[in-house]
């Protein structure tokens, strides 16, 4: 409503905030203030009060107007100063703090040097980092915000011996700008993966050691541990780039150069890119060869991206916010001792890839000790509109989210698998003489039964319940047992087309009996009309008692 975005202080025109204005910024088919109400009315539900949800919702708008700052560098120095300090001065408002004094801990940060604090003046690409850094943590803690009091509404005093968790991850992310973003988001990608491949894997294995099938086992797993490899080992992407940021005058040249060094021609996975893709506004800097394809990287800004340092000036002021629940989200000791580019107490300096590796493996040990199901999940079109499917688009998402990944491993070994019962039964049909009649063991028969239909020994696997058949077998069994029932069904409509025809013919014959019949009573009938005996007899016979006999019978038979 216009009074909620006036306590925002928010404009109604998306394309007035950079932060949202990267996308598109309507679509036909959903209603953003139906949304919106749909969300307060779920906030609501889930035991947000009133005064929390307003809460949060200046604190998102503050993310806004803080992303718009502009900033114009000095002539003088290499400082800078705030071009427009309206977008400033709103954020503060949303957050309860000095607009002043976030101007001047962003411009001119105070650092220690020794023993004294000295400010140090910042140019405007170190702020505009500083500054999108800032936003980037603020959001988060307002989503953990909101996942916590979840959380506390659905929480139960019953003992958690077992839970449903949900995990939805982004797919997959091949896009023709890709930065340090979509290579955590790949990385992940290739790890979960791994994971389904050895999931997919462990449970064909245990499925054939149960029914006593020999089977050379290939862990489809392994294929993809070069990737990951390459990423996240010793000597890895992740590796010399934390190397980089410790080193005082790196740079993101120095960082690629560095990379270029240790794995081209020498790794299977990393490539150099084509000198085409090499040129340009937003070049390619080096290719990884992912299991759903190549994927090209630029690398600007990745040392920072990677530090992604938070002003601590700007956070103790956040700390020290009128707004005690903005000041809650940063004064946590154990959020602010891991937070990225901050150095924990006795330990060591912790970046963003450091801090992704390790959540992902919190992840994966999360996994490991439950029962996943896996549901891929595939959008038709990107114009969200039922009834339209993109061929392209579809194939692209099974080729990203591992179906064709799922389906090769499967494919591999014996794919299909029918209890002998079931398959003596449906199948009986293509070879009704190689079981001889009576009780037989449901393994003897389908043995018999494979024989029969002459199936290349290493086409099939007998277990101890099952049939197990390489890929293709089924359908081509099904592709004779629709031959024989269509054959069947053929002979049936035969026998009962001829029979109706036959019963048609006999009813036929009758009619022409009874029409000849009639035909000759009529003619009779017509000859004696005028007879005056006839006319006689057909009066006097009423009156004779034998005319009565017939009827006197009939009451005889009903009694």
């Amino acid at each position: 409503t216009a009074a909620e975005l006036q306590e925002c202080l928010l404009e109604k025109n998306p394309n007035t905030y950079s932060v949202l204005s990267n996308g598109d910024m309507t679509v036909d088919s959903l209603c953003d203030p139906e949304l919106f109400q749909e969300t307060k009315q779920c906030m609501g539900v889930l035991n947000f009060s009133p005064e929390l949800q307003t809460k949060i919702f200046k604190f998102s708008a503050g993310i806004l107007h803080l992303g718009n700052t502009r900033l114009k560098s000095n002539k003088r120095d290499e400082g800078c100063t705030v071009d427009d300090p309206q977008w400033i001065e709103k954020a503060c408002h949303m957050f309860g703090i000095n607009a002043v004094d976030m101007t001047k801990a962003l411009i001119k940060p105070r650092i220690k040097v020794g023993s004294e604090y000295v400010h140090k003046g910042q140019n405007a690409d170190q702020v505009k980092y500083s500054i999108n850094a800032l936003c980037k943590s603020i959001f988060e803690k307002i989503f953990k915000l909101v996942l916590e009091m979840c959380n506390e509404t659905l929480e139960t005093k019953l003992r958690k011996n077992f839970f449903i968790g949900v995990l939805d991850i982004a797919g997959f992310e091949i896009f023709d700008f890709n930065s340090f973003e979509q290579l955590c988001i790949n990385l992940t990608n290739e790890k979960i993966q791994q994971f389904f491949n050895h999931h997919m894997f462990t449970l064909e294995q245990e499925e054939y050691r149960k029914e006593g099938i020999k089977w050379d086992f290939i862990d489809f797993g392994l294929d993809l541990e070069p990737t990951i490899e390459l990423i996240e080992r010793n000597m890895g992407v992740f590796a010399v780039m934390d190397e980089e940021c410790i080193m005082p005058k790196a740079t993101d040249a120095t960082f690629l150069s560095k990379l270029a060094g240790i794995h081209t021609g020498k790794h299977p996975k990393y490539q150099k890119p084509p000198a085409k893709s090499s040129l340009g506004p937003q070049p390619v800097h080096f290719q990884i060869l992912h299991y759903a394809g190549v994927v090209g990287y630029n690398v600007d800004g990745w040392l920072n991206k990677n530090k992604d340092p938070l002003n601590e000036n700007v956070v103790e002021l956040f700390v020290k916010s009128k707004e005690p629940v903005f000041s809650k989200l940063f004064e946590a000791p154990e959020v602010a001792a891991t937070a990225p580019g901050r150095r924990k107490k006795g330990g060591s300096f912790q970046t963003v890839a450091m801090i992704h590796k390790a959540a992902v493996e919190h992840l994966l040990t999360t996994l490991r000790e439950t029962t996943p199901h896996f549901i891929r999940c595939i959008l038709p079109n990107m114009k969200k509109k039922g009834g339209i499917i993109e061929a392209h688009l579809v194939l692209e998402q099974l080729k990203c989210n591992g179906v064709l990944e799922g389906i090769r491993i499967v494919r591999k070994g014996f794919p299909n698998r029918l209890m002998y019962q079931e398959f003596v039964q449906r199948y009986t049909i293509l070879a009704p003489k190689a079981i001889p009649q009576g009780f037989m063991d449901g393994m003897k028969a389908t043995q018999l039964l494979v024989e029969a239909l002459q199936l290349e020994s290493n086409s099939y696997r007998m277990g101890h319940s099952k049939i197990f058949l390489r890929a293709g077998i089924i359908g081509y069994l099904e592709d004779l047992r629709d031959q024989r029932v269509k054959t069947v069904l053929i002979g049936f409509q035969t026998l009962a087309r001829g029979w109706l025809a036959r019963k048609r013919f006999r009813k036929l014959l009758d009619m022409r009996v009874g029409v000849m019949v009639a035909q000759r009573s009529t003619r009779q009938y017509f000859v004696l009309r005028k007879w005056q005996w006839w006319r006689l007899f057909t009066k006097v016979k009423p009156l004779l008692s034998v005319s009565r006999q017939e009827e006197e019978i009939k009451e005889k038979r009903k009694k």
